[in-house]
């Protein structure tokens, strides 16, 4: 019988010794649940536009807590919605308002069972919805915007936070807010940088649930645009010459090439945030009977690890983990 010598099949023929030569694992340990904190008490409001996801009011986040837990997930994103809004974003660094108030009560319920992050943004404290402080002529001031960064994330730390994530695209954000942090009493406390965050059209469902569209203009003065993956090296590879501990790739998904690339480049670990469109788009599909839910959700998820990622921001977190181990 002719044929090949070096047959590929020979390795996938056997289940087990398919899944000992796999190369790429996916955890739950990897990936991180975003939640969405709001005033008040006894709260739970389905967030029409992101299947699944609720907002949430201190008390009740047990509820979604949880069932993560128990799937294998023990990393979450906290996201806060105000009482109010100002122009000045001033209620984001309150110690009264939601995330704070979240960081209290889950670490006084869970301890170090429970690893919490927090955005660092001032897009749902202000009432323009821009990501820092605007000036007369309609621009996002950079170093003063930068500077109240570091006094946001200092509030989340003395709230409980076990690391602070950055999202504004500030210039010097990371390096204000690594040196607030050390002044104020955390060296140690590691600084996520959404490092890489392009300007995309995949966050709509996101900024319905954190009240954060602007109201005017667009940020694209400072996050990046969709064609550029050189400025999107040079924007992680600042970062962590200023500090950063993780540097992030935002959308994941469409941006698996810049991922990829800053893998290359870099000997810091790496997250990436499968956006809110981006789940919505393999919703859509799974919805519609395009896709299969199990094979799809899996290969959207491999493949950002693929690409390099060592952390997957991603609402499907607990459907993932529960796909993978079973429970």
């Amino acid at each position: 019988m002719n044929g090949p010598s070096i047959r590929m099949r020979r390795l996938r023929e056997h289940p087990v010794l398919a899944e000992t030569v796999r190369e790429v694992s996916l955890e739950p340990r990897q990936m991180m649940l975003p939640l969405f904190v709001i005033p008040g008490t006894g709260e739970r409001r389905p967030i029409h536009s992101l299947y699944g996801v609720d907002h949430w009011s201190a008390d009740r986040l047990p509820e979604i807590v949880e069932p993560a837990l128990e799937s294998g997930i023990r990393s979450f994103l906290l996201f806060g919605l105000p009482s109010r809004k100002d122009p000045l974003g001033t209620t984001a660094s309150d110690d009264s308002e939601p995330v704070q108030q979240s960081l209290r009560f889950l670490k006084e319920k869970y301890g170090r069972d429970i690893h919490l992050t927090t955005d660092v943004c001032m897009c749902e404290y202000t009432d323009h919805g821009h990501c820092g402080f605007v000036t007369k002529d309609g621009t996002v001031d950079n170093d003063s915007s930068a500077g109240e960064l570091g006094r946001i994330a200092l509030s989340h730390a003395r709230a409980g936070a076990d690391m602070v994530a950055p999202s504004a695209m500030m210039d010097g954000q990371v390096a204000a807010i690594r040196r607030v942090l050390d002044n104020g009493g955390f060296p140690t406390l590691p600084v996520m940088s959404y490092s890489s965050k392009f300007s995309s059209a995949f966050y709509g469902p996101f900024r319905d649930a954190a009240g954060s569209t602007p109201s005017f203009g667009d940020r694209r003065t400072y996050q990046m645009a969709s064609t550029n993956w050189k400025e999107a090296l040079r924007e992680s590879l600042l970062d962590e010459e200023e500090g950063a501990d993780i540097l992030m790739v935002k959308p994941a998904l469409l941006y698996m090439d810049v991922l990829a690339r800053l893998r290359d480049a870099t000997l810091l670990p790496l997250a990436c945030y499968l956006v809110s469109g981006e789940y919505m788009m393999l919703r859509h599909a799974i919805a519609a009977g395009a896709l299969d839910e199990r094979r799809g959700l899996m290969e959207a998820h491999f493949a950002l690890r693929r690409a390099g990622a060592d952390l997957i921001i991603t609402y499907a977190a607990v459907e993932m983990a529960r796909l993978i181990t079973g429970r």
